[in-house]
C-alpha cells in the first residue's frame, strides 16, 4: 500500500508541487495583505487623530483670537477719542462763543472722522490679529507635534515680541489713518446734507486705501526696523554676533517678515476690503435707524433704508455720529463686531493662514 501511494505521489510529483506553491503563495500573500491592510488602518487612525488634534487646537486659537479683538477694543476706543476728542469742542460751545460756526465745523469734521477711522482701524485689527495668531497658532503646532520642549520653534519671549508689533496700530499707524480719513473727511463734506455724504463716505474714505494698508503692513514690520535696518536673510554668522542679534531676535524678525509676505498677497487686501465693506455697511445700517421718518410722515414713503429720507439739524446728527465709536468699539459683543469675528472670508483666511504655519513642510522650509 505504502509503494502505491508513493507511486502515485512520484506520478504526479509536479502537479503536487505546484499546489505547494500556489498553496504557500496564497498563503503568504493572505499574511501580506493582512499586514498591510493592518497598517493601513494604524496609518488612518494616527491620521484621524492628527486631524482631529490639529482641528481643535485650531479652533481654540481661533477663540483666542476673539478674545484678544475683545480685549483689545478698549484700548483703541481710547486712543482713538484722545486723538480725536469732540468732547472738549462740546464743552467749548456751551460757552457760546463768539466762533461759534467754526466750532461747529470742527466738531462736524472730528465727529464722522472718528468713526471712520474706529471702523477702519477695527477690521484692520480683526484681521491683522487673525494673521498673527494664526502664524503663531501652527508654530505652537508644530512644537507641540514634535514635543519640542528644548528650541521651539516660537519660544514665549518670540511671541510677546512678535504680538508687541501690533501696538503700532494704536500709536503711530493710528495717526497715520486719523491725518488720511480726515483729510478725505475735509474734503468731502460741506456745510450740508451730512448725512447723505456720509452714506458715501465708504468710497470716499477708501481712497487712502494703500495708505491704510501700509499702515497695516508698517505694523508688523515697525519691531524689525528697530532691531535692525538689515534684511538678517543676507547677513552672515559674523555679520549677525556683530550687530547684537540674538536667535530670538532673529526668530522674531523670521516671524515679521512671513507676516508681511502675507500682508503683502492678494488674499489678505481681498479679505481686507471685505472686512471694510461689512463694517460701514453694519454701520450705516445702525445709522439708518436714527433717521428713519415716523410713521405717516411724507418722507416714509422713500426706501427704508435710505439716509436721504430725512434732514436733521446739525445739532441732532453730530452726538448720533460721535456715539458710533461706542458700537463699534464696544469689548461686549456687538452686532458690529460679531459681523467681522465671524465673517466666513475671514474665517477661511485664517484657516489657510494656520493650514500654511502648521504643515510640516513649512519647518523643512
Amino acid at each position: 500500500m505504502f509503494s502505491s501511494v508513493w507511486s502515485f505521489i512520484k506520478r504526479h510529483k509536479r502537479k503536487f508541487i505546484f499546489t505547494g506553491v500556489v498553496v504557500g503563495g496564497v498563503y503568504v500573500l493572505g499574511k501580506y495583505a493582512q499586514k498591510k491592510m493592518g497598517e493601513f488602518q494604524e496609518n488612518e487612525a494616527t491620521e484621524y487623530i492628527a486631524q482631529a488634534r490639529r482641528q481643535f487646537h485650531f479652533e481654540s486659537n481661533q477663540r483666542t483670537c476673539n478674545m484678544t479683538v475683545l480685549s483689545m477694543l478698549p484700548s483703541l476706543k481710547e486712543a482713538v477719542v484722545n486723538q480725536l476728542n469732540s468732547e472738549s469742542l462740546t464743552a467749548l460751545l456751551k460757552a457760546k462763543p463768539a466762533n461759534k460756526l467754526e466750532i461747529w465745523e470742527d466738531l462736524k469734521i472730528i465727529s464722522f472722522t472718528r468713526t471712520v477711522v474706529a471702523v477702519y482701524s477695527t477690521c484692520m485689527l480683526v484681521v491683522l490679529l487673525r494673521v498673527q495668531l494664526n502664524v503663531i497658532g501652527g508654530y505652537l503646532y508644530l512644537d507641540n507635534s514634535a514635543g519640542k520642549n528644548t528650541n521651539p520653534l516660537a519660544p514665549p519671549e518670540v511671541q510677546q515680541q512678535y504680538l508687541s508689533s501690533i501696538q503700532h496700530l494704536l500709536g503711530d499707524g493710528l495717526i497715520e489713518l486719523m491725518t488720511v480719513v480726515k483729510k478725505a473727511v475735509q474734503s468731502r463734506l460741506g456745510a450740508a446734507d451730512v448725512l447723505v455724504h456720509a452714506g458715501r463716505r465708504r468710497g470716499r474714505a477708501r481712497r487712502p486705501g494703500r495708505s491704510a494698508k501700509t499702515t497695516t503692513t508698517t505694523t508688523t514690520t515697525t519691531h524689525k526696523q528697530t532691531t535692525t535696518q538689515r534684511n538678517p536673510s543676507n547677513l552672515s554668522v559674523s555679520s549677525v554676533q556683530a550687530c547684537g542679534l540674538t536667535e530670538n531676535d532673529l526668530a522674531t524678525i523670521r516671524l515679521l517678515n512671513e507676516t508681511r509676505d502675507m500682508l503683502d498677497s492678494p488674499d489678505f487686501n481681498t479679505v481686507l476690503n471685505a472686512t471694510l465693506n461689512r463694517g460701514f455697511s453694519r454701520l450705516l445700517d445702525n445709522l439708518a435707524e436714527f433717521f428713519r421718518p415716523p410713521p405717516g410722515d411724507s418722507a416714509s414713503s422713500f426706501a427704508p433704508d435710505s439716509l436721504s429720507a430725512v434732514s436733521l439739524p446739525l445739532a441732532k446728527i453730530i452726538p448720533i455720529v460721535n456715539g458710533q465709536i461706542n458700537y463699534i468699539c464696544s469689548e461686549t459683543p456687538s452686532h458690529f463686531v460679531q459681523d467681522l469675528l465671524m465673517n466666513d472670508q475671514v474665517k477661511e483666511f485664517a484657516a489657510n493662514v494656520y493650514e500654511t504655519f502648521s504643515a510640516p513642510h513649512e519647518l523643512q522650509k
